[in-house]
């Protein structure tokens, strides 16, 4: 099946644009009732200096203020939550705002690449958000490598989740188990965070590859050695074979930003794969709206208090504001 998108509808992009034009600072509309709502914090690896904390700062303050307005259940961070694997300090900025949502919401977290050494030791994450401090809470489900790859089980809106959340070029072990846990909980809906996903196809050859090479699901990786398994290998051995899986997020390519796009697995279900990996703190709100069979997806910077309709690199407002197709009222 060709991969397809699913456009913005005409009169969202209407009223946006609108909103934009005359430089009002938008934010998004409350969560109706009977929706919910999943934040999908892109790359963090750019706000954990004392220069750009404050982005780090204000997503998770919005997240807070906002759990009950937007309805929010879940809280999944793509990875690269650092910069530079080895500075103490930046890993103590992360842990200082990402365990803030510790007892109010939900939260995980995908390993990076730049969260781990070349060859896939991510004993630094594993430090600062060890699985002890999860597996108390009645959601986390469980664990390998001591939370460097972790699943969740939610319930909302009538509907069960299981959220697998796997490190950057996960190894055969990790597929394993991944497999696994999808099996066990085939009759839960399922979703995928993982950190390098889509992006440019073939590993580029120069930096404008970066930009302009042909995009998709990724046939190179980046650490594991050996061990590591491309995302598109990722599909073939796990993603693809589970008729329960819906949505796959990822983050990794700043000089792709956004991107997303609906593929098939081998049992015919629709799955959606969803790139964001922004700069000026802008975070992604999945809301699910069973009554319309659709996940409204908004991409929105609290700091800067504006909906993304659009950057240099990616100017196209359905590529950060989207409606994807989804069934649920089954």
């Amino acid at each position: 099946m060709k991969p397809h998108v699913f456009q913005i509808t005409v009169l969202t992009v209407a009223l946006f644009t609108m909103c934009v034009a005359r430089g009002i600072a938008e934010e998004p509309a409350a969560a109706p009732e009977g929706t919910f709502s999943f934040v999908v914090l892109p790359d963090t690896q750019g706000y954990v200096s004392e220069k750009n904390e404050a982005y780090f700062e204000a997503e998770v303050n919005w997240i807070l203020d906002n759990r009950e307005k937007q309805r929010i259940v879940f809280v999944s961070h793509v990875g690269d939550i650092v910069d530079k694997y080895k500075s103490d300090e930046e890993w103590q900025i992360a842990r200082k705002h990402m365990l803030r949502l510790s007892g109010k919401l939900p939260f995980a977290f995908s390993v990076g690449n730049h969260d781990m050494l070349s060859g896939g030791d991510s004993q630094k994450f594993q430090e600062t958000f060890p699985a002890s401090l999860f597996e108390n809470e009645k959601w986390y489900g469980g664990q390998i490598k001591n939370n460097a790859d972790s699943y969740q089980l939610i319930s909302a809106g009538g509907m069960d989740f299981v959220i697998l959340h796997l490190e950057c070029n996960a190894p055969d072990d990790v597929l394993d188990w991944a497999n696994d846990v999808l099996e066990k909980h085939a009759d839960r809906r399922a979703m995928v965070t993982t950190h390098m996903y889509l992006g440019p196809r073939d590993r580029p050859r120069e930096s404008r590859d970066y930009y302009d090479a042909t995009k998709g699901r990724m046939r190179w990786h980046k650490t594991q050695g050996k061990q590591g398994n491309t995302p598109q290998q990722m599909w073939e051995k796990c993603f693809s074979k589970h008729e329960n899986l819906f949505l796959i997020c990822c983050g990794d390519q700043s000089r792709t930003q956004a991107m997303h796009r609906t593929v098939e697995g081998e049992h015919g279900n629709s799955v959606h794969e969803c790139l964001s990996d922004y700069r000026g703190g802008f975070l992604r709100i999945y809301r699910f709206e069973p009554k319309q069979n659709q996940i409204s997806v908004m991409t929105y910077s609290p700091l800067q208090q504006e909906l993304c309709s659009g950057t240099k690199i990616a100017p196209d407002v359905d590529d950060h504001q989207f409606v994807l197709k989804y069934e649920m009222s089954k």
